[in-house]
């Protein structure tokens, strides 16, 4: 299993969690984990999820996700579970 952590944070609006999930839906990446909260208006979520059977390189996934989130005005972070755990090593 071959996991990655994505980020989405922006302005509320209705739709964020949909939008986002059709796409990993559509690209074959499999949601292990999902937590989201609203602080002020503002929408958070974070989400593990399984890349080993997408249909798309990861570059790709990036790529389609960043498009994914200036369509609906958040911002929309994907990186690899093993750069995300060296980077909050203490």
């Amino acid at each position: 299993m071959k996991r990655a952590i994505i980020t989405v944070v922006g302005k509320d609006t209705v739709g964020i969690i949909a939008k986002v999930c059709t796409y990993l839906s559509e690209a074959n990446v499999n949601v292990l984990d999902i937590s989201q909260t609203i602080v002020s208006g503002y929408f958070n979520m974070m989400m593990v999820v399984d890349v080993s059977g997408s249909t798309r390189d990861f570059g790709t996934l990036a790529d389609e996700l960043t498009a994914v989130g200036e369509g609906i005005g958040v911002v929309i972070h994907i990186q690899s579970e093993d750069i995300f755990d060296m980077m909050h090593r203490i």
